[in-house]
């Protein structure tokens, strides 16, 4: 079961090891990530950013998938990391057991920032992302923003109303 499905494009940095794991209490952190599941130098980066005690697994998008409908896992809480809207909506397509989707620094590194539709400070979305977020809002699992729990928990869909 995915305890939250966390869309950050640096993945495992700081907020993420340091007061996410510790908030969702997840032993386990699975990053959907095509680049990073063929990319050694990412991979070691990801490792050493994890922190102590908690698994790691790093997985292309479709073979993420494959792990969190593996029966095995449907009682392990999970803590899932991608960096794009549209992998995150693939995801929610194809698994069925999330309690959330966190929507939370996205496009803020990319190279079409300049054309990016900017949602929030920590939100800029290409065309492309924009689409997939409006249909990812419309799928039968709570998608928000929140870029660290102290923050209140911000709605997409009424995020969306403003654009």
């Amino acid at each position: 079961m995915i305890a939250q499905l966390r869309v950050d494009d640096r993945l495992i940095h700081g907020q993420v090891a340091l007061v996410w794991t510790k908030e969702l209490d997840t032993p386990g952190i699975v990053v959907a990530n095509d680049n990073a599941a063929e990319n050694e130098m990412v991979q070691m980066t990801l490792k050493m950013a994890t922190p102590t005690g908690k698994k790691l697994l790093i997985r292309s998008v479709d073979d993420a998938i494959k792990v969190f409908n593996n029966p095995k896992a449907g009682n392990m809480r999970i803590f899932a990391l991608t960096n794009c809207v549209a992998d995150a909506l693939k995801i929610a397509k194809n698994v069925k057991d999330i309690d959330g989707i966190n929507v939370a620094n996205v496009g803020r590194f990319t190279k079409d920032a300049d054309n990016a539709t900017q949602i929030s400070s920590t939100l800029m979305l290409s065309d492309d992302e924009l689409a997939a977020l409006k249909e990812l809002v419309e799928l039968d699992v709570p998608v928000f923003h929140q870029v660290v729990p102290s923050n209140a928990k911000t709605s997409i869909a009424s995020m969306l109303k403003n654009i």
